[in-house]
């Protein structure tokens, strides 16, 4: 599988394998945060402060405000880490944000 990824990649350009990353990274966010709430054994119905609707839509979403991310995190008594990953060897990674 990997090198059908890089040889479809090899055809595409710089900027199409840029968008595709972000989108897949966007649906893999979405699996993630369903997962999570999954592991918890907790429904979407069953979510503090969320519609089961208003789950499901964030659930489904390609991107997020951090702050609904919070909200979402917080209902499921989870927080967030957000560190910002060095692109170099050079510099070291850093907290952002806590919560």
């Amino acid at each position: 599988m990997k090198n059908a990824v890089k040889m479809m990649e090899s055809q595409m350009s710089e900027d199409s394998v840029r968008r595709a990353r972000l989108k897949s990274e966007q649906e893999i966010l979405s699996i993630h945060l369903a997962q999570l709430r999954e592991e918890q054994n907790v429904k979407q119905s069953e979510m503090q402060n969320f519609t089961q609707t208003a789950v499901s839509k964030i659930e489904k979403r390609k991107d997020i405000k951090i702050s609904t991310l919070i909200d979402y995190l917080d209902s499921l008594g989870m927080g967030l880490e957000i560190v910002a990953l060095p692109k170099t060897a050079e510099t070291a990674e850093k907290v952002l944000l806590k919560i």
